[in-house]
């Protein structure tokens, strides 16, 4: 139970990485808000008969008024927000190739990818420096630091991800607020739902370890960089997977 009574906002939390952690969360004692554009509802419920506790709000991340009204409503239910992790993201419905994308796909995915990750942070840090700290945990990609085919938008998208994260996280140390990363390599997410079967195997030949990752295994690493053991940990961006990277 290291986040018992602790506040904690989760996006993306209607499927795959972000529902994972967010249900971890509740299984460890916080205050879970769950944010998505859709299946919030469901992760939230799965927390509170669990015996957890957590509310719901359909949102855009790439909406800012969308951010007023979910941080607003956390403090005026639960005074504080102690922790934020940025999971909502999505890849393009084009061709993602320099040549072959479209002007509104790409802004489609910087906005949901980057902009949804410094909207959430703007919204929150005031409230954490307020209260005299706090945990972010925005979830990048294997894409940022390994160049990958296809996927353009994508990867401008998560290289800012992990280049805002080192920023910010230098920005507010002296407030007491840790920011930091996740890198995830392939995993089993809705994401991967239009892939092909030729392109599932590849993925999985890739990865030294001989599998995809599972959400859970995002999320324990999400947890752990947003407890109290991580306390000395900030500005870094934690590589996981399955050995991907280290070819």
């Amino acid at each position: 139970m290291r986040f018992q009574d602790k506040v904690v906002i989760v996006t993306g939390a209607g499927s795959g990485i972000g529902e994972a952690t967010a249900l971890q969360f509740g299984q460890e004692g916080a205050r879970v808000v769950c944010m998505d554009v859709r299946g919030a509802e469901e992760t939230s419920e799965k927390i509170n008969k669990s015996g957890g506790k957590a509310v719901a709000h359909i949102a855009d991340v790439s909406k800012w008024p969308d951010w007023e009204r979910v941080v607003e409503h956390t403090i005026n239910s639960w005074g504080r927000v102690d922790a934020l992790v940025a999971v909502a993201g999505v890849v393009s419905r084009h061709i993602d190739t320099v040549i072959d994308q479209n002007e509104a796909e790409w802004d489609r995915v910087i906005n949901i990818n980057l902009k949804g990750v410094w909207f959430g942070m703007k919204a929150v840090l005031p409230h954490m420096i307020k209260n005299g700290g706090g945990k972010i945990v925005n979830i990048s990609s294997l894409a940022a630091i390994v160049g990958l085919p296809g996927l353009a938008a994508y990867t401008s998208s998560k290289g800012g991800v992990s280049a805002l994260t080192r920023q910010a996280a230098m920005e507010y140390a002296k407030d007491d607020v840790q920011i930091n990363a996740i890198e995830p390599g392939i995993i089993e997410t809705p994401i991967l739902e239009g892939i092909t079967p030729e392109m599932r195997r590849a993925n999985v030949e890739a990865t030294p370890v001989g599998r995809l990752g599972d959400p859970n295994e995002i999320a324990y690493t999400a947890l752990f960089l947003c407890s109290d053991q991580a306390d000395f940990i900030t500005g870094q961006s934690f590589v996981v997977d399955g050995g991907w990277s280290a070819h």
